[in-house]
C-alpha cells in the first residue's frame, strides 16, 4: 500500500492549495493511501465545515483514491486543541510536538490520545531519541505506544516550507539496522507522511520508496 497520510490545505496557515488541487497531485504520483490533515489552529471553529467537506471529497473520488479525514494537532505556544473541541469524527489525528519541553502533551501521550477519542500518531517526531532522553528503554517505550494503539510517522518531507531538510530520524532509519530493530521488536504501527504544503514541491518518489522499504523490511504499517 502506498499511503501519504500527511497532506496540508489552504485550511492551514502554512499550506497553499485547494484540496482537489492535492488530490489530484496524489493520483497523479500513484498515492492509493490519502489522508489530508490540516493543523487545528488553522481550522479553527470551522471544523464541522472541514469535516464535510473531506467527506464529500471522499465520495467523489472514491473511484480514484482512498482519501482519509483528519487533523493535525499542535500541543506548543497555546495552539493546542481547546478541551471542550470534540474531534472523534475524524478517521485519525496525528499529534506534534511531544518531545518540545513546553508542550501541553509530552509523556501524557497515552491519556491524551484516549481524550481524542479517535485513531492518533505520532508525526515528525523521533521517538528513539525521545524514549532514551526520558532515561527508558526504546524498545519498552515503543511497545507501550504500541499498546495503546498508538502509530508513528515516518515524516520524508522535503520542501520549500521545512527549508529543504530531512528529518534526520527518518534519514537515521533508513540506515539504521538497530533502529528498524527495535521498531520491529516493538510491534509499533508506522505510518508515512510527506506534510506537503506546496503542490509545487509534492515529491512522491519519496513516499514510494519509504513505503516499499517497510514492505521489504517487514515492518508493520498502520491499516486503517
Amino acid at each position: 500500500m502506498i499511503m501519504d497520510i500527511h497532506s496540508h490545505t489552504y485550511y492551514s496557515h502554512c499550506g497553499q492549495d485547494d484540496p482537489r488541487v492535492i488530490i489530484e497531485a496524489a493520483i497523479a504520483g500513484g498515492i492509493e493511501l490519502f489522508g489530508i490533515c490540516d493543523h487545528n489552529y488553522g481550522i479553527g471553529n470551522r471544523k464541522r465545515e472541514y469535516f464535510d467537506l473531506l467527506t464529500s471529497l471522499r465520495n467523489e473520488y472514491a473511484d480514484r483514491i482512498r482519501l482519509l479525514r483528519r487533523i493535525e494537532l499542535a500541543t506548543v505556544n497555546g495552539l493546542w486543541l481547546g478541551e471542550d473541541e470534540d474531534i472523534s469524527m475524524f478517521d485519525y489525528c496525528l499529534v506534534e510536538h511531544i518531545d518540545q519541553k513546553e508542550s501541553s502533551v509530552g509523556t501524557n501521550i497515552f491519556d491524551y490520545s484516549k481524550r481524542l477519542g479517535t485513531k492518533t500518531g505520532i508525526a515528525h517526531t523521533d521517538l528513539i531519541s525521545f524514549a532514551s532522553r526520558l532515561g527508558e528503554d526504546p524498545v519498552k517505550f515503543l511497545s507501550g505506544v504500541a499498546e495503546a494503539g498508538i502509530f508513528w510517522e515516518m515524516n520524508v518531507t522535503y520542501d520549500s516550507i521545512h527549508g529543504w531538510r530531512e528529518h534526520p530520524y527518518v534519514v537515521r532509519f533508513y540506515e539504521s539496522r538497530e533502529d528498524r530493530d527495535i521498531v520491529r521488536e516493538s510491534g509499533i504501527e508506522i505510518s508515512v507522511g510527506f506534510d506537503g504544503h506546496r503542490t509545487a514541491d509534492y515529491n512522491p518518489g519519496k513516499i514510494k520508496r519509504m513505503c516499499e522499504f517497510l514492505d521489504s523490511e517487514g515492518i508493520k504499517t498502520v491499516k486503517f
